[in-house]
C-alpha cells in the first residue's frame, strides 16, 4: 500500500469567496510545494474550473477529484466528487437547474471567473454561486449517488452552512461517503463528543480559499494507487484501504 497526502476541499477564483490568486495554474504550483498527492476542487456550486486544473495537474502525477460544493436549500454545504467527464456535466446541469437566481451586480459577492491555463479569463458567472439551491441535502444525495459519485458534507461541526449548525445533528438518514471535520476541530475531542458517529470515515482538508491555505490541513489515503475506485474503497475501509487524519 502507498500513503498519499490529500486535500479534498479547495476553491478557486470561480467561487465569489476565494481570493484572485486562486488560479488553476498557481493551485497546482502551491499543491506540489505542499507536497500533496491528491487534491479536490470544489467551488460553490459550480463544477466549471475542475477541467482546466485536472489538466495542469496531470503532468506532475496529482490526481484531481472533480466536483462542487453545493449548498443545499437548509444551508449545508455538501462535497460532492464525480469520476468521469460524463457525470460532471451531468451534475453541472442540475446544479443550474436548481440553484436560486442572485445577480451578482458589479461583482458585489466577489469575483466568480472562470480562467484558463494562461490565467486568462475564458468566462464570468453572473448568477451569484453563493446561493443556496432549491433542494435539500438529501435529494443532492441521491443525484450524487445517482451519478456514481461521492457525497461528503462539508466541515459538519462548523459553526455556519453545516449539519450540525443547521439541524443540530448528524441525522441517521443519510448515506454519505465521509464526514469532513472542520479543519481546526480535535477529532478526539468531538468523537468523545459524538460517539454516534464512530461508524463514519472522517476526512479533514484545508477549505483553501487562498493560496496560503492549501495543504495547511490534509488527510492520508493509504491504497494501492491514485485511482477513484481506490479513493472510494479508502473511504470506505475496504480490502485494507483507509483514510487518516492527525
Amino acid at each position: 500500500m502507498n500513503r498519499y497526502k490529500a486535500d479534498l476541499h479547495i476553491h478557486t477564483v470561480l467561487s465569489p469567496c476565494a481570493n484572485i490568486e486562486m488560479s488553476p495554474v498557481n493551485i497546482v504550483k502551491r499543491a506540489l510545494m505542499k507536497g500533496l498527492n491528491i487534491i479536490g476542487i470544489t467551488d460553490h456550486n459550480s463544477t466549471l474550473q475542475c477541467a482546466t486544473v485536472k489538466e495542469l495537474a496531470a503532468p506532475h502525477g496529482i490526481m484531481v477529484l472533480c466536483g462542487a460544493e453545493v449548498t443545499s436549500k437548509e444551508e449545508i454545504h455538501c462535497l460532492a466528487f464525480f469520476e468521469d467527464d460524463e457525470s460532471l456535466a451531468e451534475f453541472q446541469k442540475y446544479l443550474m437547474l436548481h440553484q436560486l437566481k442572485q445577480p451578482n451586480t458589479n461583482n458585489s459577492f466577489g469575483y466568480q471567473v472562470v480562467v484558463d491555463k494562461d490565467n486568462n479569463i475564458t468566462a464570468e458567472i453572473d448568477n451569484y454561486l453563493g446561493m443556496a439551491m432549491d433542494v435539500g441535502y438529501l435529494q443532492i444525495q441521491e443525484i450524487v449517488h445517482q451519478l456514481n459519485g461521492l457525497f461528503i458534507p462539508a466541515h459538519i461541526d462548523r459553526v455556519r452552512f453545516s449539519l450540525m449548525s443547521q439541524l443540530g445533528f448528524v441525522p441517521n438518514d443519510i448515506n454519505a461517503d465521509a464526514l469532513e471535520i472542520f479543519n481546526r476541530t480535535s477529532i478526539s475531542r468531538f468523537m468523545k463528543e459524538n460517539g454516534y458517529l464512530t461508524h463514519y470515515t472522517f476526512i479533514r482538508n484545508s477549505d483553501a480559499h487562498h493560496l496560503d491555505d492549501i495543504g495547511q490541513y490534509y488527510s492520508w489515503f493509504i491504497m494501492n494507487e491514485l485511482s477513484f475506485s481506490e479513493i472510494r474503497m479508502a473511504l470506505k475501509y475496504k480490502n485494507g484501504r483507509l483514510v487518516t487524519i492527525d
